[in-house]
């Protein structure tokens, strides 16, 4: 078997904080996310940490630890004796963990406003500009982390560390759901563009202005992929 090489991602996440672990069990949490996102390990598909370990060429331990990780975000499921699968991706999923979402996101923007600062509005831009790049080399994936780092970076403002992962999770299974499902071609650098609106609203410090544009660009991901609004959102 050919070994496959990995390494440690230079894209920043910038809405977790890592937990304590090797590089190298990084590296492969990393390697083995973007699979599972963009559908290359597919719902349901095993897994086994002997197989991995011969494919990218490491120990056990270190994909046991990756995997751990994974199941942490719920992108894989792990049971004793029955081994690890990939966790299945389903519109009803999607769907409340887009309400969830914008619950989350859009509930706290008071705070989030009152904390805004010249770093947080230099950070964003920065995200930004990053998804620019990545639509303009055609790298969904790459897009969508630096999406994710964005609302994470906002977010992170309103100070509610024990929320944010809850965010996390909702934001990647989103994601994850968009491009498993969405039609080919999509508009990346339009995906992009729709953040600028919602930095143009927190520079003037509009929190109802803030909070409507957030409430529409979450509820209209659908523009961008499938509909995951066919039920009644919740206000």
């Amino acid at each position: 078997m050919a070994v496959e090489s990995f390494s440690t991602s230079s894209i920043p996440f910038g809405d977790v904080t890592p937990r304590r672990t090797s590089r190298r069990s990084h590296a492969l949490f990393e390697a083995l996310q973007k699979e599972i996102v963009l559908g290359s390990l597919h719902p349901e598909q095993a897994l086994t940490e002997m197989d991995l370990a011969q494919r990218f060429a490491c120990s056990q331990g270190t994909v046991r630890e990756a995997l751990m990780r994974l199941a942490e975000e719920g992108l894989v499921n792990r049971q004793p004796n029955r081994g690890t699968r990939v966790a299945p991706c389903q519109a009803d999923d999607a769907r409340a963990l887009l309400h969830i979402r914008r619950e989350v996101e859009c509930g706290f923007l008071d705070r989030v406003v009152a904390n805004a600062d010249a770093s947080l509005e230099r950070d964003l831009h920065d995200r930004l500009n990053a998804m620019r790049n990545a639509a303009r080399d055609g790298d969904e994936y790459a897009l969508s982390v630096f999406d994710r780092a964005f609302h994470g970076r906002l977010f992170e403002a309103a100070d509610l560390p024990l929320v944010a992962p809850i965010l996390t999770r909702c934001l990647i299974h989103n994601h994850r759901y968009k491009i498993l499902n969405a039609q080919p071609n999509r508009e990346l650098e339009a995906t992009a563009e729709r953040h600028v609106p919602i930095l143009d609203a927190l520079a003037t410090r509009d929190v109802a202005g803030l909070q409507e544009l957030l409430s529409h660009h979450i509820a209209t991901i659908v523009d961008f992929g499938p509909d995951l609004t066919d039920t009644e959102t919740p206000e």
